[in-house]
């Protein structure tokens, strides 16, 4: 290990010790490095470093029995326990589909991951190339410890080096000023979408950013709301037992829970749910854009709650449970109009 991973060491040991409660992504913040590169402090102690295949690494995981998947941006943390199977993949780009664990895999920004034992709380925990956490999956008291064993030596890394060697993002292109965007264009193909999914591709065809692409939308299809929206909607969605679909992402991963949401708290700048199965931890604070989007489909319109961060970025995503071929919630489509007369 170098003098700096010690003198690294050292420093987060002592933040720890200072600040008992402080995430990591924090301290890594704090100390003006990488969350991978934190947890590369552990190894011989808390972490083992681990290599191979992470396509095939998500595929044997189901032996594992019930475990919690956790994905978070700077803003939101979701947390959804089930069991990991039905992974497959198609190129970089893969998805786990099951009830409970339901994850889209970008592997083209997965880089380095850990097996980690912090005081027998057990976890793998994959990074992308900037060192920033992509997905972590914990052990729970209904996991198989023993198979969490047999992964980690299958893919222990030959070098257990410290040093994590990390790559910044390049900050995100300035937006492209309205006259120069087709705005009538996006706006008919807007109208004229049959599948949700095919809204990212629109925004890449007419060069717009997420935001952007909002602000310019045909009239009648979003509206800008106030930034207790999330709030609002899902407190209602319990109140009224009304099934939910949560979506949190990052560069490397998109969770997602279908199902009620019951037991609401806040705690400092933070709105949760804590559910047995399901938490989601939405710092408020951070929230600038809250908007109501609607967005045509073969079956129908479908309605999302979308909120963003000061940048631009979103940080979570609400619909009403729904799969293809079923149109929406009734349900849903009432809560949007108490709350947003949309």
């Amino acid at each position: 290990m170098s003098v700096t991973s010690v003198s690294l060491k050292a420093q987060y040991e002592q933040l720890k010790a200072e600040n008992p409660k402080l995430r990591i992504r924090d301290a890594a913040q704090q100390l003006g490095t990488s969350e991978a590169q934190l947890v590369a402090t552990g190894l011989g102690s808390t972490a083992t470093r681990l290599e191979g295949n992470w396509q095939e690494f998500l595929k044997e995981l189901k032996p594992l029995g019930k475990v919690m998947a956790l994905t978070r941006n700077d803003d939101a943390v979701h947390e959804r326990k089930g069991i990991y199977e039905n992974v497959s993949f198609q190129g970089p780009v893969g998805t786990a589909v099951n009830p409970d664990i339901d994850i889209r895999f970008f592997m083209m920004v997965w880089d380095s991951a850990f097996s980690v034992n912090e005081n027998g709380r057990l976890s793998f925990q994959f990074f992308d190339k900037s060192g920033e956490a992509v997905h972590k999956i914990y052990c729970t008291e209904d996991s198989n410890t023993e198979a969490f064993h047999e992964i980690t030596r299958k893919y222990t890394a030959a070098e257990q080096n410290a040093e994590v060697e990390t790559t910044p993002y390049p900050a995100a292109p300035a937006e492209r000023p309205d006259s120069e965007i087709d705005v009538a264009g996006f706006r008919e193909a807007w109208k004229n979408m049959t599948d949700t999914h095919h809204f990212y591709g629109m925004l890449k065809q007419f060069q717009v950013s997420r935001i952007q692409g909002l602000r310019l939308a045909p009239e009648g299809f979003v509206k800008s709301m106030p930034n207790d929206l999330s709030r609002k909607i899902i407190t209602l969605a319990s109140e009224r037992k009304v099934p939910v679909m949560v979506f949190v992402g990052n560069r490397g991963c998109i969770q997602i829970h279908t199902g009620e949401v019951n037991n609401l708290m806040d705690a400092g700048p933070w709105f949760n749910v804590i559910d047995p199965d399901f938490n989601l931890h939405l710092r408020e604070t951070a929230i600038a854009h809250s908007f109501v989007v609607k967005k045509p489909s073969e079956d129908g319109t479908i309605t999302s709650v979308e909120v963003f961060d000061a940048k631009g970025e979103m940080i979570v995503q609400f619909f009403g449970k729904r799969k293809p071929g079923i149109p929406e919630l009734e349900e849903w489509r009432q809560i949007i109009k108490d709350v947003a007369d949309f």
